[in-house]
């Protein structure tokens, strides 16, 4: 549950962009922030996703409030989903997935055998960086080729943070009932 804490920036960023891109921005900002502090207040290091939302979502809501008001929404998300794809396939290509901090956190899952830790978190990140994957070819699409409609690259995001989402909160249950039984 912690890591999928750690996604509620853009979570609430892709709910409420619908709405404003300058709200959704601001509020993702306000929410990379909390978790941000929440987390280092608690354990004095900072969480490459965490810290990555914070400047992130910083830097779009300066730009788009401030240097190019005009950014269009499309361009926006595809901004987000980007650089959040490389914050999180970078680490997974360097063999450190980032779903490894967060998981750390859970007792359950920190005394499992470490080979099978580290596979589930191999394949947690994966399924994230799958998903952002998909975000940012759907935004994409739809930044580069305005005729496409916006509400595609929406259905995309829905499903496939859904899917994520699901799979985070399951995959490591089912895992660890393959190692009980």
């Amino acid at each position: 549950m912690n890591l999928v804490v750690g996604f509620a920036p853009f979570i609430l960023f892709a709910l409420l962009s619908r709405l404003s891109a300058d709200l959704a921005l601001w509020v993702a900002f306000a929410a990379a922030f909390v978790v941000t502090i929440r987390d280092f207040v608690e354990s004095p290091t900072l969480r490459l996703l965490d810290l990555g939302s914070f400047v992130l979502f910083a830097l779009l809501a300066l730009v788009r409030g401030f240097l190019d008001p005009s950014m269009s929404l499309s361009a926006v998300r595809f901004i987000a989903e980007a650089a959040l794809f490389l914050l999180l396939v970078i680490p997974l290509a360097l063999k450190r997935p980032f779903s490894v901090d967060y998981a750390k956190l859970d007792p359950r899952e920190a005394g499992w055998p470490p080979h099978l830790f580290l596979r589930v978190n191999y394949q947690v990140s994966a399924a994230w960086a799958a998903a952002f994957a998909a975000m940012t070819l759907a935004d994409g699409a739809v930044t580069f080729e305005p005729a496409l409609p916006l509400w595609g690259s929406v259905a995309v995001s829905v499903l496939a943070l859904g899917a994520a989402i699901t799979f985070t909160l399951r995959y490591p249950a089912l895992a660890a009932r393959r190692i009980a039984g």
